[in-house]
């Protein structure tokens, strides 16, 4: 693991959870104008023209092309798992953006997510592969992922609030991994001929991929608050790439004695989880401006119950 790329996927992180701050910002500003489609697309077109929504949408390309060249010098096993800071600076970055810190008790359910991601990651130890896939990979392992986010948008439709936020996140992060594999192969198609990369399909099979990640990151941060999709959208990308990188391009985990650790990585994972989902911040409104929405100040909200 070189120091470029570290530094590469960092700086991605950074400028990532910086992106899912500002338009968090810009979805608060706006009230959500009922259900259904038509509704979702003018809620949509009016939170385009948000400075805090153009902001982060700049944010995020910058992270892609940082996430671009660092899958460049570095595998997927290692760059994406890399991008779970993004929860550390997700939560500094917003407590700037809200004026308003989370309580102690998100600060150790994001921290206990954070270090099992890093602990299991740690131990397993995912080391370098081919830096492209063969065609036959990429119909399963394509299948499978676009089945497993569809299937969980179909899953956020009967519930709403932090549940709903949670599984959009979800599926939005299996979709962002599915484009960082996309990237990757292109990245090393581009190093081996690049004089025919825009005649092959992966390049828009990334933008196409990457479109409905991004439509479906809206559709979370319009869903609920940043401590609900967050964990769920970085955590599951890192995890995702992971098996993507193994099943993709050959980049293997540790087993044998890694084993006790990453199962210790797990368990941290599922406490913080579980942290997560009953911390006050969850319910609450800590990533809203001050002031609220139409007047209202977020501290004399009614928490909202939590579902069993």
């Amino acid at each position: 693991m070189s120091y470029l790329t570290v530094l590469l996927a960092l700086l991605a992180a950074l400028s990532n959870a910086s992106a899912s701050v500002l338009q968090r910002r810009a979805a608060t500003e706006e009230p959500e104008g009922g259900a259904g489609v038509r509704q979702a697309v003018r809620w949509l077109a009016r939170v385009l023209r948000r400075p805090h929504w153009l902001a982060g949408a700049g944010l995020l390309a910058l992270s892609t092309v940082l996430q671009a060249f660092a899958l460049a010098v570095g595998s997927l096993s290692v760059v994406q798992p890399l991008l779970a800071t993004e929860l550390l600076f997700t939560l500094a970055v917003g407590s700037l953006v809200f004026r308003r810190r989370p309580n102690g008790r998100t600060w150790l359910a994001f921290a206990a997510l954070a270090i099992g991601l890093a602990v299991f990651l740690g131990a397993a130890q995912p080391s370098a592969g081919r830096s492209t896939a063969p065609a036959e990979r990429w119909l399963m392992a394509g299948g499978a992922v676009l089945g497993l986010a569809a299937l969980l948008v179909v899953a956020a439709r009967p519930v709403k609030g932090g549940p709903r936020a949670a599984l959009l996140g979800l599926s939005s992060a299996v979709s962002f991994a599915a484009t960082a594999a996309l990237l990757k192969e292109v990245m090393g198609r581009l190093a081996q001929d690049p004089g025919t990369v825009l005649a092959q399909w992966p390049p828009y099979a990334t933008v196409g991929i990457g479109t409905v990640a991004f439509l479906l990151l809206q559709s979370a941060l319009r869903a609920g608050t940043l401590t609900a999709s967050q964990p769920a959208l970085t955590l599951g990308d890192a995890l995702t790439s992971v098996a993507l990188g193994w099943a993709l391009f050959d980049e293997q985990i540790a087993l044998g004695v890694s084993v006790l650790p990453e199962v210790i990585g797990i368990a941290l994972i599922g406490a913080g989880s579980i942290g997560l989902a009953s911390a006050p911040s969850v319910s609450g409104a800590w990533d809203t401006p001050a002031g609220g929405h139409n007047g209202t100040d977020p501290g004399t909200q009614k928490p909202t119950p939590q579902r069993s």
